[in-house]
């Protein structure tokens, strides 16, 4: 990990850039088998978001763009293939709607922007950990997939009073913030990968964003839930190169 002028991230590999971003409980640990992949012949970049940083009026959506525009600009980068999941996939869409010259793709995984089931409804027995348990095992289609590790870090952020709260400001501002009327000006390429079986965006979620996307193309993933990427590394990993590789025929 990279640690200079306030921003923290990882940046493996040459090539064009596939730059990273997690979710709302997301962390290095949901992209890992990505970075290994991509980056024989991508060069990628995974900033690691500072949710629980700053301060409460910048725990937004708009406060994370914010921090993402300045770490673009400070390293420079340009045109970007953007993969976001979750609370990632609504802060690529609005970075991209912001900065639409600088963005050459997005690949979308179980995004908000449009809807989402659990985001916001907090989690009321946080200090029961076979509950934490329970709702982190919600994430995935295969519950063995929330492990010890996984649980333990969901358990000590809501059990951690300024981060719950920067949680749930985060979540309330992704609910608010609904993208709907704004998709049809997104006139790039857009690959939305979903899992079959995502109870947090449904699959109806990715049906939605396929209508509303000019330039949208979808695949599901049997047997996944809301983070592809994690659950069914080897599939979305083929998809998404599939589809990178198409952009850089296209533009041969």
């Amino acid at each position: 990990m990279t640690n200079e002028n306030g921003f923290k991230y990882i940046e493996q590999g040459e090539g064009e850039i596939l730059f990273l971003l997690h979710g709302l409980f997301g962390a290095l640990s949901n992209f890992t088998q990505v970075i290994d992949f991509f980056s024989k012949s991508y060069k990628v970049v995974f900033p690691f978001l500072p949710l629980y940083e700053l301060p409460l009026t910048s725990s937004t959506v708009s406060g994370m763009v914010k921090y993402v525009e300045d770490f673009v600009e400070y390293k420079n980068y340009k045109n970007l293939n953007i993969l976001g999941n979750s609370l990632g996939g609504h802060i690529a869409q609005v970075y991209a709607l912001n900065n639409l010259e600088n963005v050459n793709s997005l690949i979308l995984t179980g995004s908000s922007g449009l809807f989402e089931n659990s985001l916001g409804d907090g989690y009321p027995k946080k200090e029961d950990k076979d509950y934490i348990r329970r709702k982190t095992e919600l994430t995935f289609f295969d519950p063995k997939n929330a492990t010890d590790e996984l649980v333990d870090e969901v358990f000590e952020t809501v059990n951690n009073r300024a981060k719950a709260i920067r949680v749930v400001t985060m979540a309330k501002s992704a609910v608010r913030h609904n993208l709907k009327k704004e998709l049809h000006k997104l006139n790039i390429p857009i690959k939305l990968i979903w899992g079959q079986n995502d109870t947090i965006t449904p699959p109806f979620v990715a049906e939605e964003f396929l209508k509303l996307l000019p330039k949208a193309s979808l695949e599901f993933i049997n047997n996944c839930g809301h983070a592809a990427m994690m659950e069914r590394p080897n599939t979305f990993n083929v998809m998404l190169m599939d589809f990178l590789t198409s952009l850089y025929k296209e533009n041969d």
